[in-house]
């Protein structure tokens, strides 16, 4: 404990260094960030502006979306300034604020993916409760609930986290502040971490896998009992652009925060970490996009009306 240092910078090891050419990895990273961020913003504007996206749906793509936007540049932005600038500290207050922002998005989403399963699972299998049960104010109220436990994350780890004791190396294995990264810093153990982990972040990770299995499941019956090929295969498309979602996002989270620290290395967290914090709120809009016939309608409706300006503008400008 003489080595202790309560305040001092943390240095962000990141992973460019493992790569032969780290200046076109950053210019790739760079280039998803964009796309990230424009394909997240196109779909908010599509489901804002298409009145037949003001559905239940849609609201909880849109707030999915949001999500992604904000997760990706909690992350991202800092990790390309240390690149290019060529200093990869962090004070530990900025620590301290990535890691509770980022908790916080990440337990969200959890619960959101969850919400659409819910929202899903009514719609296929009580249609005709579904206004009732899916109107504005419970859509409301289950995305209030959905920031509401996932800022219980970024309230409970990140005092425990950044209130330990951290002597010797404070250079994080990793390109950001998360948790697990951080802790293995700590010089006091991490027994409390690891037992809030599976008192809190287990439950809250189970929880909604619980909820996602259990809607999934009762909507499979009800697909398969359907009469209907049409309807059939609407419902199927539907659910497996959500499943794709789920797998995706909840995969990385289990390899994280449930598997023990003997199975993981801190390379394998990086590539983890890359996959859920980059790729996915990349293929998010992708995958809710082009695989949903109402979102490129509405996209096709939207530049047919940014042509028809066009033309009219150069009527305007030959007269």
């Amino acid at each position: 404990m003489n080595n202790y240092t309560g305040q001092a910078d943390f240095t962000l090891v990141g992973f460019f260094s493992q790569f032969k050419h780290p200046a076109l990895l950053a210019v790739v990273i760079f280039v998803i960030f964009l796309m990230t961020l424009s394909g997240n913003s196109l779909l908010i504007l599509l489901i804002l502006s298409d009145t037949r996206l003001h559905t239940p749906m849609y609201f909880f793509i849109s707030q999915l979306s949001l999500m992604d936007m904000m997760y990706i540049s909690v992350t991202v932005p800092k990790m390309l300034m240390d690149q290019v600038l060529g200093s990869h500290r962090i004070s530990a207050a900025a620590c301290g604020m990535q890691m509770f922002l980022y908790t916080i998005l990440a337990g969200s989403e959890f619960f959101l993916l969850a919400a659409m399963s819910y929202d899903r699972y009514v719609a296929i299998c009580h249609p005709l409760r579904y206004p009732v049960l899916m109107n504005r104010r419970a859509c409301l109220h289950l995305m209030s609930v959905c920031w509401f436990l996932g800022s219980l994350d970024g309230f409970i780890f990140t005092p425990i986290t950044m209130m330990s004791p951290f002597c010797g190396s404070r250079e994080i294995h990793h390109f950001f502040c998360e948790v697990p990264a951080v802790i293995k810093l700590s010089c006091s153990g991490t027994w409390l971490y690891e037992t809030l982990m599976y008192i809190c972040c287990v439950p809250m990770l189970l929880i909604p896998v619980t909820v996602i299995s259990s809607s999934y499941s009762f909507i499979l019956l009800t697909v398969l009992r359907m009469n209907s090929t049409e309807g059939r295969k609407k419902a199927l498309a539907t659910c497996s652009s959500h499943m794709t979602v789920v797998i995706l996002f909840y995969g990385a989270a289990v390899y994280t925060y449930m598997l023990p620290v003997s199975f993981r290395t801190p390379e394998k967290d990086m590539v983890v970490s890359v996959f859920y914090t980059i790729l996915t709120p990349l293929l998010n809009p992708l995958i809710y996009s082009l695989r949903n016939k109402n979102v490129m309608e509405a996209l096709k409706k939207l530049l047919g009306m940014k042509s028809l300006f066009h033309e009219n503008s150069k009527i305007s400008n030959l007269k």
